[in-house]
């Protein structure tokens, strides 16, 4: 069998007027994803870029809280070391043989040249030395009458304690 012509004539009909609203978005559809894409990109991207600086913020203040930490235990702990030759050495002081007097004497008046020798300290080391060189050299004041103080106010040090030409040799 051959394939015969359909017997009735097929009418193709054009349509030429606006096309539907539906028809319109369907085909801005792909268009709409795209820059749906776009900014959904675009916020990631500067949502990361916050993150990002905030971070950073943050880890560079951890590590000056740290360093800061690490800064002020190291202080503490030589605070602590100086206090304990401070201890040794006023034991030294109070001791009744003359050498070992002299050597915690001389041991004291070395910590208070430190920087880590606090005004309280040396106002307690004016006082330890007042009472224990004091009685051995004399009434315990100056050539002036005043009261003779391991430091004066003309010491004039890197840290306010004494100078260079004002430091006194102990000894018997």
């Amino acid at each position: 069998m051959s394939p015969d012509p359909s017997p009735t004539p097929l009418d193709v009909m054009v349509h030429s007027g606006p096309a539907d609203w539906w028809v319109i978005l369907a085909g801005l559809g792909p268009l709409a994803v795209l820059i749906a894409a776009l900014l959904a990109f675009y916020i990631n991207w500067r949502t990361l870029k916050q993150r990002t600086t905030a971070d950073r913020k943050a880890l560079e203040q951890k590590r000056e809280a740290d360093a800061r930490a690490l800064e002020q235990k190291t202080e503490a702990d030589s605070r602590a070391e100086w206090w304990r030759r401070t201890q040794w050495a006023l034991d030294r002081a109070l001791d009744g043989d003359e050498g070992t007097k002299a050597l915690g004497l001389a041991t004291l008046e070395v910590l208070a040249r430190s920087e880590l020798a606090r005004t309280e300290e040396l106002e307690l080391f004016d006082i330890a030395w007042q009472s224990v060189a004091g009685e051995e050299n004399g009434d315990g004041f100056d050539q002036e009458g005043a009261p003779a103080f391991m430091d004066g106010d003309a010491n004039l040090g890197e840290n306010g304690t004494t100078d260079e030409n004002n430091t006194r040799e102990v000894g018997p």
